[in-house]
């Protein structure tokens, strides 16, 4: 009998369920668990393809092309295994599939209602998920009216396959007071009220602070929670999140989960292996997104995950303001740049001139996806002098298309879900700098996420031939189009079209920033 642990959400949204789920899911598999993961998003988007970073954070892509929450990085980092759509379920998938239902006569003339209907069609893609511990995280927090129907569901999910197969660990913050020097536990009392009210009794409280709660104030959680003490678990904040496996083996929270879900553990040494010292390099992300640090969320953690200190987001629209003397200024003080993808014109001058500035003054830099694009329109421009080079996404009109959208795209119409999605092949070129990256493998597979290419066809005088001499872009890995460019005289100028953030796990960070660290490395 397949067990469940739902993870709901109090108090405040963005306080860690996503880091809790996948940590307990890599903790459970550690143990020898067979475990898979869900993320429930209660909004009503079909995928989180057309949302804005700055509301929402990035834009996470599994190998099979499904654009998710960034829950699903957090996943595939932690248990160091791909992630798909299956691990995936938002309110607009819900709806739309029981509309679809509806038109084609699927309900034999019945009224079409939240329960059962759509209650019936969120426990069936539950039930789809194949393991031994299926970790259900449900987004939001309890009393948002999205929610409502999903906490229905599960709630009706636990009647159905029997109380002792599930487990329901609820995730809430605590602040405290400087005003009083006191943890205020209100909250957390009447988020478990509202969450007994829908018809479900958390069997466990996670409680997150900003440091450790005192006795008296988790003894309290306890007591109006109902729940035991010692499933009253606090998780203060923690510089580093990857210590968070560690923090609940510690706890012994696998055999608290294990004991209530009748579920056998197997011994383990705990291969966790994670950065716990850091280098000081100092990498500028040269990006647009500001309103969260979560919009470069799998970049970030990918630089972490190689020991390097988490990279300072850089606005590229103050960078436009700016003249060449001020970039430089500026910039010099970084160890190296990142530029990272995006969608729009806003910003775009502010990465072409930081482009310029690591060509120039030969900076380490790494462009992905957009900003591969950016360093063959920046070379266009300032080498070969087309003033006016663009990509037809900013400028339709350019004279000098250099980037241009792929020809497949131009057929269609709609936005969500259509852009060239998930993990395609890629050949590298021997003799390059990305060759090396790879360590000598001649083809990989990448994830992309991109309506635009380099325009090779229309100007193939910005890219080197082999054994063609002069200054001009490598071209170091194509599939159907070009793939990467880097030049030769430079420590590491270094463009791809795809995002090798998203491949990025626990001790396996992708080898891109693995080489740029021993770039770095090399450099002091």
């Amino acid at each position: 009998m397949k067990k469940y642990v739902i993870v709901t959400g109090g108090v405040l949204s963005g306080i860690g369920k996503g880091i809790f789920s996948a940590s307990l899911a890599r903790l459970m598999k550690e143990h020898g668990v067979d475990v898979n993961v869900l993320k429930i998003d209660p909004y009503l988007n079909v995928d989180a393809g057309t949302m804005n970073p700055n509301q929402h954070g990035e834009v996470f892509v599994t190998e099979d092309g499904y654009e998710a929450d960034l829950d699903l990085g957090h996943y595939e980092r932690f248990l160091g295994r791909d992630m798909t759509r299956q691990n995936n379920m938002t309110a607009g998938q819900v709806y739309l599939r029981v509309i679809e239902k509806e038109r084609q006569g699927r309900y034999l003339g019945n009224t079409v209602q939240i329960v059962p209907h759509l209650t019936e069609e969120i426990k069936d893609r539950i039930r789809t998920l194949e393991a031994e511990l299926l970790v259900v995280e449900i987004g939001g927090t309890v009393g948002d009216i999205e929610g409502e129907v999903f906490l229905e569901a599960v709630r009706e999910l636990q009647m159905e396959e029997g109380k002792e197969n599930f487990l329901f660990a609820h995730v809430t913050y605590v602040p405290y007071l400087r005003t009083t020097n006191e943890f205020k536990t209100k909250p957390t009392q009447q988020s478990v009220q509202l969450l007994r009210r829908i018809g479900i009794t958390p069997d466990m409280v996670i409680v997150r602070s900003e440091f450790p709660l005192d006795v008296p104030s988790m003894n309290k959680v306890a007591l109006f929670s109902g729940v035991p003490r010692d499933f009253v678990i606090n998780l203060p904040d923690t510089k580093n999140v990857y210590e968070v496996p560690e923090i609940l083996r510690d706890m012994g929270l696998h055999e608290k989960i294990a004991f209530k879900l009748n579920v056998e553990l197997k011994k383990s040494t705990f291969n966790w292996s994670y950065p716990k010292a850091f280098k000081p390099y100092r990498i500028a992300l040269v990006g647009k997104y500001l309103g969260t640090d979560d919009a470069y969320k799998s970049i970030i953690e990918s630089i972490f995950l190689t020991g390097i200190e988490k990279p300072t987001v850089v606005d590229s629209q103050m960078l436009e303001e700016m003249n060449d003397e001020e970039v430089k200024k500026m910039l010099d003080e970084y160890d190296a740049l990142i530029i990272p993808g995006g969608f729009g014109r806003r910003g775009v001058e502010g990465k072409i001139k930081a482009i310029k500035y690591a060509r120039e003054n030969k900076k380490p830099i790494l462009g992905i996806c957009l900003g591969m694009q950016l360093m063959v329109i920046e070379f266009a421009r300032n080498v070969f002098g087309y003033k006016e080079a663009n990509s037809t996404e900013f400028d339709p009109n350019t004279p000098y298309p250099v980037v241009d959208l792929m020809e497949e795209q131009k057929r269609i119409l709609k936005l969500g879900g259509t852009m060239r999605l998930g993990a395609q092949k890629v050949k590298i070129f021997p003799k390059t700098k990305l060759y090396e990256v790879y360590g000598g493998v001649e083809e990989v597979s990448e994830r992309h996420r991109h309506r635009y290419e380099a325009n090779e066809e229309a100007f193939p005088e910005l890219f080197k031939k082999p054994g063609e001499e002069g200054y001009k872009l490598v071209v170091s890995a194509k599939s159907d189009f070009i793939e990467a460019v880097e030049l030769e005289d430079h420590p590491f100028f270094v463009g791809v079209q795809f995002h090798p953030e998203y491949k990025s796990k626990v001790g396996a960070p992708h080898p891109i920033f693995v080489y740029l660290r021993k770039i770095l490395e090399g450099s002091q």
